[in-house]
């Protein structure tokens, strides 16, 4: 089984919950906003959320090291709210050891006030995949799809 260890910072207020699948089966378990006062979010503003963690990944063999921790929105505050993740989903590396934040916006046209302890994320663990990165002089465009991108297979 992948293990991480979390340290819980001190803004990580001791009466919050500890981070946990709420149940089984869920891909990912809520993140906090570790702030000391509500922050108010403003029509089209963005603040970096403080969640009060660092993590530490367990790789379950040599290669463990393959997963990264992303950071989602959390569908409730998207679809009620309108807040997102700016760089949704953001990464956060297997090796990374500092504060987990979160890119919060405000993509509604009311401003949103969040909590201390609110529930502002969610945090997946997913896989991850190197590729061998190889210099070419050219690519091969002779697919289906060609270099047809952004809507050119049309609306349907």
């Amino acid at each position: 089984m992948f293990k991480i260890k979390i340290e819980y910072l001190p803004s990580y207020d001791k009466e919050w919950e500890k981070l946990s699948y709420k149940h089984p089966g869920d891909s990912g378990f809520d993140l906090r906003a570790a702030i000391e006062e509500p922050i108010t979010l403003q029509p089209g503003e963005f603040k970096l959320i403080s969640c009060g963690i660092k993590m530490e990944m367990i790789p379950e063999n040599e290669m463990g090291f393959n997963y990264e921790l992303q950071i989602r929105p959390r569908s409730g505050l998207a679809a009620k709210h309108g807040i997102g993740i700016i760089n949704s989903p953001g990464t956060v590396d297997f090796f990374y050891r500092g504060e987990i934040k979160t890119p919060l916006i405000n993509l509604s046209n009311q401003p949103f006030t969040i909590n201390p302890g609110e529930r502002i994320a969610q945090a997946v663990i997913c896989p991850v995949i190197q590729a061998q990165i190889e210099e070419t002089t050219s690519i091969d465009e002779d697919t289906a799809r060609g270099s047809g991108g952004f809507g050119s297979t049309g609306k349907i």
